[in-house]
């Protein structure tokens, strides 16, 4: 009864591996659901710089191509002065860039078209919640007091109107003193020297871009942008009809119930009393009558009783001796 148990609640369990298995594999593999997760991960990123020389396009455009077709741009913000919340508002997240030129300046350190939006048309944006990434070029060895400082007033720009900023990075393996760009013990975002490191930048950006992905920066949406078209529900594939758990806890239920009263049923039949074995016959060695033998092994003696009992007989086991007698 306890293996018939047993198979039961594996039989039980089977079941309830296979519903489980059923309903994974149907949400998993609708039509629906395959379409929801590309939208949501199909977020575009709209890559912004400014600068003087070209460099920090040059890195822009590194970074897009890195991201590949999930990155628009890069745009430099010169071009877009004026529409700056509009042109914001078409993508989920934000990369920005900009170069540093008026070193040691407290503000509009940028030397590019930032300088102008910083604290004027910027500040009228509602992107509250959007995710930023900010990345900046600087000469961590002619300027190793102020490496980057433009990049550490671009993130709080974008910190001060409620973004959630990303891509935060290492100082390991830089060779600056001090940096306006320092949070906590990282830059504010990536920091690149085309000067000192440029063999470095690839790389950077590179693992930057994935540091990013991992950080979620392609993830849902955020506000300012274009909702994501209706997706249209597709009928679920036809399952096969199992037992509730209910059911089958209740069917459970009902042949434990049987097998008790059959072990109950068992145990309180009357049982045949064992009987003893009989001892073997033997016949007497002297008068060739059947006698049933007794041996007392203590003593050596067998006691002899006749098949009526009215007459017995003994006889003595000779004990061997362990000694060996000398010839």
């Amino acid at each position: 009864p306890f293996q018939i148990l047993m198979v039961n609640m594996k039989l039980f369990a089977a079941l309830v591996l296979v519903a489980t298995s059923v309903s994974s594999f149907t949400l998993t593999n609708s039509p629906r659901f395959t379409r929801q997760a590309l939208i949501l991960n199909n977020g575009k990123i709209g890559v912004f710089f400014g600068t003087s020389t070209g460099s920090t396009e040059e890195a822009a455009e590194k970074i897009q191509e890195a991201f590949g077709d999930v990155a628009v741009g890069p745009i430099d913000v010169d071009a877009i002065q004026g529409n700056i919340g509009e042109e914001f508002s078409k993508y989920d997240a934000l990369v920005v860039g900009t170069p540093t030129w008026n070193t040691g300046a407290d503000t509009e350190r940028s030397g590019t078209g930032w300088d102008e939006i910083y604290y004027g048309e910027m500040q009228d944006l509602k992107i509250q919640g959007k995710k930023v990434a900010v990345f900046g070029l600087g000469d961590s060895v002619s300027y190793g007091e102020n490496y980057a400082d433009g990049s550490g007033e671009l993130h709080d720009v974008f910190e001060g109107l409620g973004c959630q900023m990303l891509g935060y990075v290492s100082q390991e393996g830089y060779l600056h003193e001090k940096s306006k760009a320092i949070r906590g013990d990282k830059f504010c975002g990536l920091l690149l020297d085309a000067v000192n490191q440029e063999e470095l930048t690839d790389e950077r950006v590179a693992n930057w871009v994935e540091q990013l992905k991992t950080e979620g920066i392609l993830d849902g949406s955020s506000s300012g942008t274009i909702p994501a078209p209706e997706v249209t529900t597709v009928p679920e594939p036809a399952v096969a009809a199992v037992d509730s758990i209910e059911d089958t806890l209740a069917r459970l239920e009902r042949e434990n119930a049987e097998l008790k009263k059959l072990l109950e049923s068992d145990a309180q039949s009357p049982q045949a009393p064992s009987q003893p074995a009989e001892a073997p016959l033997m016949v007497h060695p002297v008068n060739g009558e059947a006698f049933t033998p007794h041996t007392n092994l203590q003593t050596g003696k067998t006691m002899w009783v006749s098949q009526n009992g009215r007459s017995c007989y003994y006889t003595t086991t000779t004990k061997m001796s362990a000694s060996r007698v000398a010839p």
